[in-house]
């Protein structure tokens, strides 16, 4: 009566989400604030002013049968180009509308991208820890998710171990910087070590390695590490962006998927990322969203909160003995569990009403993630808690 596949996703929601759930119906039970809710990744501060004065104007200036009405499949002609022309001039690509494919956010961007370009008995390699996710999109199309596990101690990628993964089956690499769950941003050596190694590679196999760039953090970077933007170091790329992150638009669901101009038969694989948009219904992004992030391109939300509140939660969890990878940018961090089995740590903490996600679904086990964009009184509240967690360890 049903598919199997799509019965059971639909059965079991992300750890993520279930831990959300339970955040909820927590709160109602013993009151929020004696919840420390670090589940989602949810974006706490507001959008720019900027974006409510544009959504008023366009509200009261723009014709309802324009601002309310259908866009082409790709998105509209005018935004497609003020993304293009924004990309261009802030990476110096040579972008145009014809590489730019509007979305509903960053899930849509790299499904339609993934059903573009991969067919059943391909090999997609995504670098551990992943966001959970890339396992349901990569596996939906009939592609096999293999994942690469990187350096322990600082979660950069283990080149030795990506290049033993690489094969004749592997037809794109996922690369997310600044990476969910952990913050880290990979170094530009490291970025161009890697278009090397892809490089040789497509030499080596004689076929094309498609180098994913899944991009919603891209503006939430703290430590001025630069984030290299792939197209400019890698010719067989594709950018999937998002606005929910640097715009503080989750829920507006807007973002594009940018096909870099250098890869080989570009066209071709534009026209395949329209088809799979159609195939799937994802055509036609929410329209006012496009004009609203079209007049926005420089804009972000106040990211220094996450700054602050990452400081401060590092600071007091590494005083308090965890051991934290420190995130350069983004809005979570990477704790090592005080135990090998990371989902009983979970289990352990909400004791304390400390909601916090086990890396297991994330491709590695031993750590769990806080999201820290919260308020910032959340997790000043919250550090008693972490203490407590940690002493039950260590009676």
């Amino acid at each position: 009566m049903v598919s199997p596949k799509m019965l059971e996703l639909g059965k079991k929601s992300s750890v993520i989400r279930e831990i959300f759930e339970y955040g909820l119906k927590r709160k109602a039970e013993i009151g929020a604030e004696n919840v420390f809710d670090f589940s989602l990744g949810n974006p706490s501060v507001p959008a720019p002013q900027k974006v409510t004065d544009v959504i008023n104007k366009l509200v009261s200036e723009t014709p309802a049968e324009v601002l309310h009405g259908y866009t082409s499949g790709p998105g509209d002609m005018k935004v497609r180009t003020k993304v293009a022309e924004y990309i261009a001039n802030k990476f110096g690509v040579d972008a145009k509308a014809g590489n730019v494919y509007m979305t509903c956010g960053a899930a849509a961007s790299l499904t339609i991208t993934l059903n573009a370009i991969v067919e059943e008995g391909d090999e997609v390699i995504a670098f551990a820890p992943f966001f959970p996710e890339y396992r349901v999109f990569v596996e939906q199309t009939g592609a096999k998710l293999v994942t690469v596990s990187c350096k322990k101690d600082d979660l950069q990628i283990d080149f030795e171990a990506l290049e033993a993964s690489i094969n004749k089956n592997t037809k794109a690499v996922i690369i997310n910087s600044p990476n969910n769950p952990s913050g880290v941003i990979v170094p530009e050596e490291d970025v161009i070590r890697l278009a090397e190694l892809l490089n040789k590679k497509q030499q080596e196999y004689g076929k094309e390695i498609i180098l994913i760039s899944d991009e919603p953090y891209r503006e939430l970077v703290f430590t001025g590490e630069k984030v290299v933007y792939i197209p400019t170091v890698y010719d067989n790329s594709v950018v999937c962006y998002s606005y929910s992150k640097a715009l503080s638009l989750p829920g507006e669901r807007i973002g594009y998927i940018f096909v870099s101009p250098k890869m080989k038969s570009s066209a071709d694989v534009f026209a395949a990322v329209c088809g799979a948009g159609r195939a799937l219904g994802y055509v036609c992004a929410p329209s006012m969203m496009q004009y609203v992030i079209s007049e926005c391109l420089d804009d972000t939300a106040d990211v220094s909160v996450y700054e602050k509140n990452r400081n401060l939660l590092y600071n007091a969890l590494t005083d308090i003995g965890y051991t934290v990878i420190k995130p350069d940018g983004a809005f979570y961090m990477f704790v090592k569990a005080l135990e090998d089995d990371a989902n009983a740590f979970y289990e352990r903490a909400k004791k304390f009403d400390l909601l916090i996600v086990p890396s297991d679904s994330f491709g590695v086990e031993g750590f769990v993630r806080i999201s820290y964009c919260v308020d910032t009184d959340l997790i000043e509240r919250s550090i008693p808690a972490f203490k407590s967690l940690y002493e039950d360890y260590n009676k």
